[in-house]
């Protein structure tokens, strides 16, 4: 491995530090679901014998000004992993800014999720449809 110039690395435990005081403009996560409030839930599906992936998520989640959400859309089966409320343990309460999926980006506000972008091969009905929760153009 060769550091390119810009580039830095350190300890764990200075990540850890960094998180936890706030020094995080941005983090970018994946989820298993995100709720239409920026609930986000990413480390343990629930399922019996499933291995949870416990981990920094949590300081990200609460400790990034921002955090953003890269995921795709629906899961393997069909469901939208954007949901009214996280079935799944929660990693973070209200936490999520911006979602980016491979079908739309989505922002997080206090009137619901507001569509920013949407995959050219399909239009915002459809959208909707697939997200089963209300979206806002």
């Amino acid at each position: 491995m060769t550091l390119l110039t810009g580039g830095a690395f350190f300890h764990h435990a200075d990540s850890f530090s960094m998180m936890r005081g706030g020094h995080l403009d941005i983090a970018v996560l994946g989820a298993f679901q995100v709720s239409v409030k920026g609930d986000l839930a990413n480390w343990h599906t629930g399922a019996e014998g499933s291995i949870p992936a416990v981990g920094g998520a949590m300081d990200l989640a609460t400790g990034a000004r921002q955090v953003f959400v890269m995921m795709d859309h629906l899961t393997k089966t069909g469901e939208s992993k954007i949901v009214p409320e996280c079935t799944y343990p929660l990693t973070g309460i209200a936490c999520v800014s911006r979602i980016y999926t491979d079908l739309a980006v989505l922002e997080v506000t206090a009137e619901g999720l507001k569509v920013i972008e949407i995959c050219a091969d399909i239009d915002f009905d459809e959208l909707q449809k697939l997200s089963g929760v209300p979206l806002i153009k």
